[in-house]
């Protein structure tokens, strides 16, 4: 483990790796900022008007991103936002949180009340042009991946400490009903973001125990990655083998938190992550 990026994120969220540009982008929900790094690890940052968590590339130049009012194209040249979808933009109680790209060209992402409010989450899918709402009640909408082949989705509710998994259709929408795949809640984990590898690892960072834990299709725990930002909340394969795990954390909730808190981390995994789908529009 080393430390990836110095900048503490008051929420470190929504990582990806763009493989075209052959970068990682983070958010930082609450400072209302993307972050990455030029290939000579010099920092780059986007700011906006309002919190976004998540974010799909559609191209080179181009980012599909949820917000607190909805879905929104940035411009990685001057960082212009152009709105797509207004989701929920009139629920001054909610914002954007988690969200990745699916096999189809598809783009996930949730909602939650801004204080964690019990079943005030939705999860949606923009599926070129269209948007629909999928998930609801639910109160932490989080570890939003897919399977290799496109087939399966999974998702948690931070809250409950409980991950699911839903079969896909060839458009990639939900089809049959959920089924649990990990209660963690005898452990005490509280699943936050996750992805999954080339073999169909679920990878999954766990919200105060500094770690990012993989777990095989059966919901056996394979591989536990430290790092020493207590509040771990997404991990994102990248680097040219795809084997480099990125990890955001996040200072908020801890009081008076020390240097480690907030950081983004890189973790060497010895593990084939898989490439981020391309947004469709």
């Amino acid at each position: 483990m080393m430390i990836h990026d110095n900048r503490q994120c008051q929420l470190g969220e929504g990582a990806f790796w763009h493989p075209e540009r052959q970068q990682f982008f983070w958010f930082d929900i609450k400072g209302k900022r993307l972050l990455s790094q030029q290939a000579d690890g010099s920092p780059l940052e986007w700011r906006f008007d309002r919190m976004a968590s998540a974010a799909g590339w559609i191209d080179r130049d181009r980012l599909l991103i949820a917000t607190e009012t909805g879905l929104a194209i940035l411009s990685l040249a001057d960082g212009a936002l152009t709105d797509v979808a207004a989701v929920e933009a009139d629920n001054p109680a909610t914002r954007s949180n988690d969200g990745r790209a699916d096999p189809q060209g598809g783009f996930w992402f949730s909602t939650m009340g801004r204080n964690g409010e019990p079943g005030l989450g939705a999860i949606y899918r923009f599926y070129r042009g269209e948007v629909r709402r999928l998930v609801d009640p639910i109160t932490i909408p989080n570890a939003i991946c897919f399977s290799p082949d496109g087939a399966t989705v999974h998702y948690s509710d931070t809250d409950r400490s409980i991950v699911w998994r839903q079969g896909l259709d060839g458009d990639g929408w939900p089809v049959g009903e959920p089924q649990v795949f990990l209660d963690l809640s005898a452990q005490d984990w509280s699943p936050d973001g996750a992805v999954t590898d080339a073999d169909g690892g679920f990878c999954c960072a766990i919200w105060g125990q500094g770690a990012v834990v993989r777990f095989d299709a059966q919901g056996q725990q394979t591989h536990r990655f430290d790092v020493d930002g207590r509040q771990s909340s997404c991990p994102s394969f990248g680097g040219t083998d795809l084997s480099d795990l990125l990890v955001t954390t996040a200072f908020d909730g801890i009081e008076d938190p020390d240097p480690a808190q907030g950081k983004t981390y890189v973790v060497q995994t010895g593990l084939t992550g898989r490439p981020e789908p391309r947004v469709i529009l």
